[in-house]
């Protein structure tokens, strides 16, 4: 007989490859926010910076400790000070003076 899955192999955080289980554990290892949960796992570092996962990270949060979802401050995006094009981030300064 096969067990019921329990999603903990679900993935939450896609750019940094971490799992509900993860999150879970570290829920339980008294991480209880959205901040804490994103310093200690790198959720939302990634390139979506935290749009795809933290609302659900912050409802395995609620979940899990009873707090509102509306307590949980999600944390600020933080995309470099000034857009750069991208023809400069795989360039070396002399390239770049040409």
């Amino acid at each position: 007989m096969k067990k019921a899955d329990d999603g903990s192999k679900t993935i939450i955080c896609f750019c940094e490859d971490i799992s509900k289980k993860e999150i879970i554990d570290a829920i339980d290892k008294g991480y209880t926010t959205p901040e804490e949960i994103k310093r200690y796992l790198r959720c939302g570092m990634g390139a979506c910076q935290g749009r795809g996962c933290m609302r659900q990270i912050a409802k395995l949060i609620a979940r899990k400790t009873g707090k509102p979802p509306d307590e949980l401050k999600l944390p600020r995006s933080r995309p470099p000070i000034v857009p750069l094009p991208i023809g400069l981030a795989g360039t070396t300064k002399e390239e770049e003076d040409k």
